[in-house]
């Protein structure tokens, strides 16, 4: 028999209703006495709009100027940052509580910016990163200064995660989104476009002791090689993005610590506006032309493995066995498949990836090579990342390569890479629909009982592997590293790997 758990059941088994967090630490351990780190980004930010989706150096930056509603602990769970405390209602809106924050400005954050950020962001033409799921929010109320209701069409289980994305930031009520007053640990001191970013510590941030840096200085390395002899160097403390041939090297240096979280994965996405990938036996075609263990083996030196399937853990609860290997090699299929769409003789087209990454090159090139063999010819664009970014956006390519997490460790963070009526955005296909997929994403958010959303999401599964809106291709090991005398960074847990910037308010030199 199932048990079934009502709202409060379902927030009190996730640790949402424990919304209230203690912010430890004296004043003695101000950041006037931090120093200033040293870290490596692999690209200068492509935009500072904060609610835009740019990839995560841009993400890293956000969160140490902004910050949420709520959060990611260290540990990967939910926590408040803007908001002390946050429980859904009766009638299943959601009521958060904020606490005495203030905006770099030394003006206090109040319900009445909150309201504005999501009407804002909810607009139609906002192209914010969570337009489509803040389109479900009807009202936003706010009865006193420190308190925000959000009524939705239904009640929605997830809601909450969507405040923690660090693509839906708060900043002050009348900023241009692309400002960079936030109520973060960090300002933004100076910049020099494409180089470097200088952020102070801010004395007016609402965590007592923290942050304990005086100051980050984010210097931009895109040659991965360059980054890490940066770091053997001493040039720089930490980096990010640590090129697989180089892990095995920095493991054995007593000098240097690597950390490293498997969740992040590679897959392809199609320009679905137009022949030939508009025709999902195509895509189902490619599914099956590849051999995902020489990406693993080419892109991620063996520190990664074949991702068949959606990108749901084995590890996770949601993840369904039965769909292991659904995207199996089978070059006999992806020929007949090609064949059952009219295209016997193959045909020609654009691969959209990024030389700027080399697993992002070294996973386009596999794909290049093993496409081929079924009549597929692919020729590569390889553009750097901010043009990559723009071009997925655009849908300028056939097909793409892509890697990154979900949104959060919940299979409804998935919807930003397979959710065909949110906004265009390069991390998911362009203009194809997924009606089928797209209801089930709203019924899983509707509901709180566990055993249902599995069943949802377990019939979510099946349909995008039948209609092949996305292609898995790998899993990828993804690592930071870092100086032994660095402490307080933690790489963070599964999909959330690239939240880990928001460590940085509590990492320090000893």
């Amino acid at each position: 028999m199932t048990t079934r758990l009502n709202r409060r059941g379902f927030l009190a088994s996730t640790g949402a209703l424990a919304g209230g967090l203690a912010f430890l630490g004296p004043r003695d351990l101000l950041a006037q006495e931090g120093g200033t780190l040293r870290f490596a980004l692999s690209t200068y930010p492509p935009s500072f709009d904060a609610w835009a989706s740019s990839g995560t150096a841009a993400g890293t930056i956000k969160l140490l100027i902004h910050r949420g509603l709520l959060g990611y602990a260290p540990d990967g769970t939910l926590r408040g940052e803007l908001a002390e405390s946050w429980k859904v209602d009766d009638t299943g809106a959601w009521i958060f509580k904020l606490r005495d924050a203030k905006w770099h400005d030394g003006t206090p954050v109040t319900a009445e910016d909150i309201a504005w950020n999501v009407l804002e962001a909810q607009k139609s033409d906002s192209a914010a990163h969570f337009q489509g799921q803040l389109s479900a929010i009807t009202s936003v109320e706010t009865p006193d200064t420190k308190t925000v209701r959000m009524v939705t069409t239904e009640p929605l289980a997830v809601l909450p995660g969507w405040f923690a994305d660090f693509n839906m930031p708060m900043i002050k009520k009348g900023e241009p989104r692309d400002t960079t007053l936030g109520a973060g640990p960090f300002t933004l001191a100076s910049t020099d476009r494409g180089v470097s970013l200088s952020l102070k510590a801010w004395e007016g941030y609402y965590k007592e002791g923290l942050p304990k840096l005086s100051g980050i200085e984010a210097i931009v390395y895109a040659d991965e090689n360059l980054r890490v002899a940066a770091l053997e160097a001493g040039d720089v403390d930490l980096i990010e993005y640590v090129p697989w041939q180089s892990m095995t090297k920095i493991e054995g240096n007593d000098e240097l610590t690597l950390q490293t979280t498997n969740g992040p994965f590679m897959y392809l996405t199609f320009n679905g506006s137009r022949p030939p990938f508009d025709n999902p036996k195509v895509r189902q075609a490619v599914a099956h032309a590849i051999k995902r263990e020489d990406i693993a083996a080419a892109a991620f030196y063996d520190r990664g493995g074949a991702l068949e399937h959606l990108p749901i853990p084995e590890g996770s609860e949601f993840y369904n066995p039965e769909f292991k290997d659904a995207w199996n090699y089978d070059p006999d299929k992806a020929t007949a498949l090609l064949a059952e769409a009219g295209y016997p003789d193959g045909f020609e087209c654009t691969m959209l990836s990024t030389a700027q990454y080399g697993m992002h090159q070294s996973t386009a090139e596999v794909c290049q090579a093993y496409l081929s063999m079924i009549g597929i010819n692919v020729q590569l664009d390889l553009p750097e990342w901010s043009t990559r970014v723009q071009k997925g956006n655009e849908g300028s390519y056939d097909l793409a390569v892509m890697g990154t997490a979900a949104s959060n460790n919940d299979p409804d963070g998935l919807s930003s890479v397979l959710d065909g009526s949110l906004p265009a955005s390069f991390v998911r296909s362009f203009a194809l629909e997924t009606p089928e997929i797209s209801a089930l994403f709203a019924k899983g958010r509707a509901t709180f009982d566990t055993e249902e959303r599995k069943a949802i999401y377990k019939e979510m599964e099946k349909i995008a592997i039948d209609t092949t809106p996305m292609v898995g291709l790998s899993w990828r090991s993804q690592g930071y590293a870092m100086k032994s005398g660095v402490s307080g960074f933690t790489s963070m847990p599964g999909q959330l790997i690239f939240y880990s910037g928001t460590t940085l308010e509590e990492t320090m030199f000893g």
